[in-house]
C-alpha cells in the first residue's frame, strides 16, 4: 500500500503585509556592492518581496509560501541542465518574487538554461558578479520589512483611535473622510459598486483632477495597486454596497492598505451607530446606505451650484462623477416645494429621467434634469411635475422651473431663478391654483416684490400702507384681505374660501377699509394695498 503525502494548501497572506519590490531590494547599497545584473524577467522588477530566503536545496520550491526572494549559489544544480530548468519552474509555481544567483565556482557565468526558463516564466533572475555575504542582505531586508510592518500597525491603531473618537463625539461622515485624507495625503473617494461617486475628501484641486474622468480611471485602476490606488470594500451583514479608494497614495503600500481598511471600518461603524436604516437601529441595508450617501453627495453639489460658492466649471467633474450626463446635454433647473423631500428623487428614478435631486432646506428640493438636445425639455418637465403631484399628500407641492440651459455655466443662475419662483408662489398656493410647472412669467408682480423685499423703502411702504390693519386686534382681517386681493376682488370666491356668508364678508371688508383708510373699489388704492401686502408676506416668509 502506497502512502501519498499531502502538501498543505498555501495560506492566504494578510492583504496589508509589508513588502519591498525586487527593484527596491536591488537598489540597496549592500546589493549594489555585489554588482547585480538582471538577466531575465526585467519587466517584473516591481513584484513585491515579502521575505528573503537563503537556500541551496534543489527542491526549495515546496518550502516557499510566495513572495520570497531566493538567494543561492546553485552549487547543487551545476552540471544538470534538467534540474536547473525545473528549479526555475518550481520557484515560479511557488510564486517566488525573484531568484538571486551568486556567480562563482558552480556558475562562473549566468547559466543559459536557467535564464531561458526564467524569461519564459516571467521570473526575475539576478546574478551577482562579485562575492556577496547573503546573511547581510537577509538581515537588512528583514529589518526593513519589520520596521515597515511596525510603522503600518502603529499608523493603523492611531487612525482607528482617532476615527473612533470622532464617531463617539458625533462627528459627521465628511469629518471622518477629511481626517482619512489628511493621513493619506491624497484624495479619498467613496463610490457605490457601479463607480458612482458618493463622497470625496482631500485637497479640492487634487480631488477635481481625480474626478475629471472618474469612471474610466476607476475602472482601469480597479485591479491596479502599483499606481497608489488602494481600495477597501464597504459592506454590512455580508453584503457589499460601496468602496473607499485612496487615489494616488504615495506612502508604503502596507500603511495604505491598513489606512483604507481602518477608514472603511469607521464608515461602517458610523452608519451602524447612526441607525438610519430600518433594521432595528443596526446597520442600514445596502440600498439605504447607497441612498444616504448619494443624497449627501448630491446635496453638496447642488448647494454649491445654487450658492455660487464654487464656480460652476469647477463643479463639472463632481457632477460627472455623481453620474449626471454632462457632455452635449441640455439642463433643466427645478426647485420643488415638497413636504417629503425624498419624493422627487424617487419619482426621477421611477420615470428613468437622467438627473439628480437633493434637499436644500426642509421643504426645498433642487432637481437638475440632464436631457439630450433633441428631447422635449418642457414636455418632460411637465411629465415629471404631473407624476410628482399625483403622489399621495402633495396638495402643497409646487414645482418651479427655469428655462433649459444649454451651457453648464448657466445652471447656477437657473437654479436660483427656480428657487425664487418657488418662494414667490408658495405663499399664494392656498389661494391660487398654480400650473403644474410654475415659471418666472407666472408669478408676475409677486415675483418682482419678492426680489425687492429687503429694500428698506419697500419695507417702509408696506408698514405704512398696512399699519392700521397690522396693529389692529383682529388678525383674521389680514387673511381675508389677502384672499380678496389674490382672487381679483372676487367677493363670492373670498366668502367661499373663508366659509362665511356674503353679508359677513361685506362687514369684514368695511372694517378693513376703515382701518386702512382706503377704498378697495378704487383700482389704484387696491393695487397699492395689494403691493404692500405682497411685500409684507415676502418679508415674513
Amino acid at each position: 500500500m502506497t502512502t501519498t503525502s499531502r502538501v498543505p494548501a498555501r495560506q492566504p497572506r494578510e492583504p496589508w503585509e509589508p513588502a519591498l519590490s525586487v527593484r527596491q531590494v536591488l537598489d540597496l547599497e549592500r546589493v549594489q556592492a555585489g554588482q547585480p545584473e538582471v538577466v531575465a524577467g526585467a519587466h517584473r522588477l516591481d513584484r513585491p518581496v515579502r521575505w528573503v530566503h537563503v537556500a541551496e536545496a534543489a527542491d526549495v520550491g515546496v518550502m516557499l509560501t510566495g513572495g520570497e526572494m531566493v538567494l543561492t549559489t546553485g552549487v547543487l544544480l551545476a552540471g544538470d541542465e534538467d534540474r536547473q530548468g525545473e528549479y526555475i519552474r518550481s520557484l515560479d509555481r511557488a510564486e517566488a518574487a525573484a531568484v538571486v544567483l551568486g556567480l562563482g565556482r558552480a556558475f562562473p557565468a549566468p547559466p543559459d538554461v536557467m535564464r531561458r526558463a526564467a524569461e519564459r516564466c516571467g521570473l526575475p533572475l539576478v546574478v551577482l558578479h562579485r562575492p556577496f555575504p547573503f546573511a547581510e542582505l537577509t538581515e537588512e531586508v528583514q529589518s526593513r520589512l519589520l520596521r515597515r510592518k511596525f510603522a503600518a500597525v502603529s499608523l493603523s491603531e492611531a487612525v482607528r483611535t482617532e476615527l473612533t473618537g470622532l464617531i463617539t463625539a458625533g462627528a459627521p461622515v465628511q469629518r471622518l473622510l477629511d481626517e482619512v485624507a489628511r493621513h493619506a495625503g491624497c484624495p479619498v473617494v467613496v463610490t457605490n459598486l457601479a463607480h458612482r461617486v458618493l463622497a470625496t475628501a482631500g485637497e479640492r484641486a487634487a480631488v477635481d483632477d481625480v474626478l475629471r474622468d472618474w469612471e474610466r480611471i476607476a475602472r482601469q485602476a480597479g485591479a491596479a495597486s502599483a499606481d497608489g490606488w488602494v481600495r477597501a470594500e464597504l459592506s454590512c451583514r455580508g453584503e457589499r454596497w460601496g468602496r473607499l479608494v485612496l487615489c494616488g497614495y504615495r506612502g508604503e503600500r502596507a500603511a495604505g492598505r491598513l489606512l483604507a481598511d481602518r477608514a472603511a471600518e469607521a464608515l461602517v461603524l458610523h452608519r451602524m451607530l447612526a441607525g438610519d436604516g430600518t433594521h432595528g437601529g443596526g446597520c442600514a441595508g445596502p440600498r439605504d446606505a447607497w441612498d444616504s450617501w448619494e443624497e449627501q453627495s448630491t446635496r453638496s453639489l447642488l448647494t454649491d451650484l445654487v450658492t455660487g460658492a464654487v464656480p460652476a466649471r469647477q463643479l463639472l467633474p463632481r457632477a460627472r462623477a455623481a453620474g449626471l450626463p454632462v457632455n452635449r446635454r441640455v439642463f433643466v433647473p427645478l426647485v420643488v416645494r415638497e413636504r417629503e423631500p425624498a419624493r422627487p428623487a424617487r419619482v426621477l428614478r421611477r420615470l428613468g429621467l437622467p438627473g439628480i435631486a437633493a434637499r436644500l432646506a426642509d421643504d426645498h428640493v433642487a432637481v437638475l434634469l440632464s436631457l439630450a438636445p433633441d428631447q422635449d425639455a418642457r414636455a418632460l418637465t411637465a411629465h415629471f411635475a404631473t407624476r410628482l403631484r399625483a403622489e399621495p399628500d402633495t396638495s402643497h407641492t409646487v414645482v418651479a422651473a427655469a428655462d433649459a440651459r444649454a451651457d453648464w455655466t448657466d445652471v447656477p443662475a437657473g437654479l436660483r431663478e427656480a428657487q425664487h419662483v418657488a418662494d414667490a408662489v408658495a405663499d399664494a398656493a392656498t389661494t391660487l391654483d398654480p400650473p403644474p410647472v410654475v415659471r418666472l412669467r407666472d408669478i408676475h408682480l409677486r415675483g418682482l416684490v419678492r426680489l425687492l423685499r429687503d429694500d428698506p423703502h419697500v419695507q417702509s411702504f408696506a408698514e405704512r400702507e398696512l399699519d392700521g390693519l397690522l396693529s389692529g386686534p383682529d388678525q383674521d382681517l389680514l387673511s381675508v384681505l389677502r384672499t380678496y386681493l389674490a382672487t381679483g376682488r372676487n367677493k363670492s370666491r373670498t366668502a367661499q374660501l373663508h366659509h362665511v356668508s356674503r353679508p359677513a364678508l361685506y362687514r369684514r371688508l368695511e372694517a378693513i377699509q376703515g382701518l386702512l383708510g382706503v377704498d378697495l373699489d378704487d383700482f389704484e388704492q387696491a393695487a397699492s394695498v395689494h403691493i404692500a401686502l405682497l411685500a409684507h408676506d415676502a418679508q415674513q416668509g
